[in-house]
C-alpha cells in the first residue's frame, strides 16, 4: 500500500467526524467567541473547513509563509461544503503524489522568506493537517457546548448522542 493511500483512508474516517461538527456550527451565531483572544465560532469553522487546502499548497510549493494573520471570518459560509471540496481536492493531490515525494522532499513554514521549521512533506500531512484538524475540531465541540448545541458523536458516545445508536 502506498503512502497516500493510508493516509487517504485516515482523512476519510476523520472527515467523517469534522463533517459532523461543522453540521452543528450555528450560521445564526458565527460572530460568537468564548473568549476576547478566542476567534469567532465561524473563524474557527472556517479555518477547519480550509485546512485540507493548506496540504494541497504544501505539497505543491513545499512551503508556506507564517505572517501569524488570520484569514477573515466567512460568516453564513457552507463549512460542511466547503470542507468536502477541501478534503477531495487534497485527496486528489496525495494520489499524484509519490512514497518518495512524502518521505523524502521538504515542507517549510517561512517568515520574510526564511525557513523557520522543515520536515518532510509527510509531516505537513499527519502534523499540520491531520493533527491540527482534529485539535480545532475539539476546540470547536466545546464552543458548540459553550452554546448548548447538541455535540455530535466524534470517537465515542458525547452527552448529547450514543456512539452505538443506529442512525
Amino acid at each position: 500500500m502506498r503512502i497516500a493511500e493510508s493516509l487517504i483512508a485516515e482523512l476519510e474516517r476523520e472527515g467523517k467526524s469534522t463533517e459532523r461538527i461543522l453540521e452543528r456550527v450555528p450560521q445564526d451565531n458565527v460572530d460568537w467567541r468564548p473568549h476576547a483572544k478566542s476567534r469567532t465560532i465561524g473563524e474557527l469553522a472556517w479555518h477547519l473547513a480550509t485546512l485540507p487546502r493548506m496540504g494541497v499548497v504544501g505539497l505543491r510549493e513545499g512551503k508556506r509563509e507564517t505572517s501569524g494573520a488570520r484569514p477573515p471570518q466567512r460568516a453564513g459560509s457552507d463549512f460542511v461544503g466547503t470542507f468536502r471540496q477541501s478534503l477531495e481536492e487534497l485527496k486528489t493531490e496525495l494520489n499524484a503524489t509519490s512514497d518518495e515525494v512524502l518521505l523524502n522532499e521538504k515542507f517549510s513554514f517561512v517568515r520574510n522568506g526564511e525557513p523557520v521549521l522543515s520536515f518532510p512533506k509527510l509531516g505537513l500531512i499527519r502534523t499540520v493537517i491531520l493533527n491540527h484538524s482534529i485539535h480545532h475540531r475539539g476546540q470547536l465541540s466545546v464552543y458548540l457546548r459553550l452554546l448548548d448545541v447538541p455535540v455530535p458523536v466524534v470517537y465515542g458516545s458525547t452527552a448529547d448522542e450514543d456512539a452505538f445508536e443506529r442512525r
